[in-house]
């Protein structure tokens, strides 16, 4: 079981795509999932740790669900 953090950009208006995201996670993994925390942020940052390790960054990955869906998976 693994706890997921999406951190995002309050300023940039990246709630709707943190939102988004952790609704997918939880129906894709479901129970494999101890938890998905939002977390506020700014500066234009959305990250996503799974256990506290990064497995996306906006700053260097290009936003793709699926894309982040099979790093979180490979963390697990």
């Amino acid at each position: 079981m693994s706890d997921v953090e999406i951190e995002y950009c309050v300023p940039c208006g990246f709630l709707n795509r943190a939102s988004d995201l952790s609704e997918h996670l939880l129906s894709t993994f479901g129970a494999d999932l101890d938890s998905v925390a939002l977390v506020t942020g700014d500066h234009g940052v959305f990250e996503v740790r799974v256990d506290g390790e990064a497995v996306f960054r906006k700053a260097e990955d290009d936003f793709d669900v699926d894309e982040i869906t099979r790093h979180v998976r490979d963390a697990m």
